[in-house]
Order: structure tokens, then C-alpha cells, then sequence
């Protein structure tokens, strides 16, 4: 990063999107999992979920929480290994899936089938950085950037791996996604 530029911010997400309106954020679920999993999740993440809760940007980015029964968190980590066991392990991406040093977990899923991940540090000089694998294509791309940067480029339709031109012409939107004790909801 040049000196004179500055880390992208919350902030800047916000005035994209527009304001959050999350009332499930609990810390008990953030500490449980990652109890469960070994690891301390970046900060910057956990503060935007809080805020907007388990949400669907722009129809297409569907990102998940640990405080909700469904687009839950935790579930999507556990349940990632079986999703991949019908694929041929040569077109696998270079990381394996799991909570350890240099491997891959999901936080969220595209409408076209993309699933966007965590590749956690291999080491401290190691920098976490977000990936996309794209179902179809099986093609892997990783960006070496915070969640905030990623998803500001996704917002701005910076191609960080999803294409989010096509589905917000205008300008970003998002709604929270219906949880099944939400009136309404059915």
C-alpha cells in the first residue's frame, strides 16, 4: 500500500450499501466458534456481520453469520469438505479445506455458484487473504487483501473474483436474509 493511501474502512461499505440493520450480533457465538475452530477471525469481518447480519448483496453474495440458524457460519465450515468429495482432487484448489495454517473456509456463496473463503496465514509474516472458486470452472482466485478491501472491490465492481456489475448496475444493495423465528418468514 502507497503511504498516502489509507486502509479501506466500514465506513466506506456503509456508505455503498447503506446502513445496517442487524439486531442479532452476539459475541457468545463469535467466541464459540472460534473456540471450535482454533482461531481468532478478522476483526474487520466480524464487525460488518455484526452490523449487517447474515445478508444477500446485490442478489448475487450471500455471506454468513455465526448467530443465525440458517446462512449459519459455522454450519458452512463444517459442512465444506462433503460439498467438494465428488470433485477430482487434481482440479481442487491449491490450499485444502479446513480451519488450519494455509488452508481454505468458506464465509460466503454466489448465486452463479462461486464460494468466497478465507485462506488463514500459513505463518505470522503471513497475511490472511480471500478466495474464490468458481463451481463450474473450478478456477481459484485469491486476492491478498483484508475482507473490507475485498468487498469494497466486489461493491465497486473491481472484479475481486465476482463479477458484481451484472447484478447491480446502479449502486450496491443488500437485504438481511429471513431467519426462520423472524415474523414473516414462514
Amino acid at each position: 500500500m502507497h503511504p498516502a493511501e489509507t486502509a479501506p474502512t466500514f465506513d466506506e461499505l456503509r456508505e455503498l450499501l447503506g446502513e445496517p440493520g442487524f439486531t442479532g450480533a452476539d459475541p457468545a457465538a463469535w467466541t464459540a466458534l472460534e473456540r471450535e475452530l482454533g482461531l481468532v477471525l478478522p476483526a474487520d469481518y466480524r464487525h460488518f456481520l455484526d452490523a449487517y447480519g447474515a445478508i444477500l448483496i446485490n442478489n448475487q453474495l450471500t455471506l454468513f453469520h455465526p448467530a443465525t440458524r440458517w446462512f449459519n457460519l459455522a454450519e458452512a465450515i463444517r459442512d465444506e469438505p462433503e460439498r467438494w468429495a465428488d470433485v477430482d482432487p487434481e482440479v481442487l484448489p491449491p490450499h485444502p479445506f479446513g480451519t488450519g495454517p494455509g488452508e481454505l473456509f468458506p464465509w460466503g456463496h454466489s448465486a452463479c455458484g462461486a464460494r468466497v473463503y478465507f485462506r488463514l496465514p500459513r505463518d505470522a509474516a503471513d497475511p490472511w487473504a480471500v478466495g474464490v472458486i468458481d463451481r463450474v470452472e473450478l478456477d481459484y482466485l485469491e486476492s491478498p487483501l483484508t475482507f473490507t478491501a475485498w468487498l469494497l472491490a466486489y461493491l465497486r465492481g473491481e472484479d475481486p473474483g465476482l463479477n458484481s456489475e451484472h447484478f447491480a448496475p446502479g449502486r450496491p444493495f443488500f437485504r438481511v436474509l429471513p431467519q426462520p423465528d423472524d415474523p414473516g418468514s414462514g
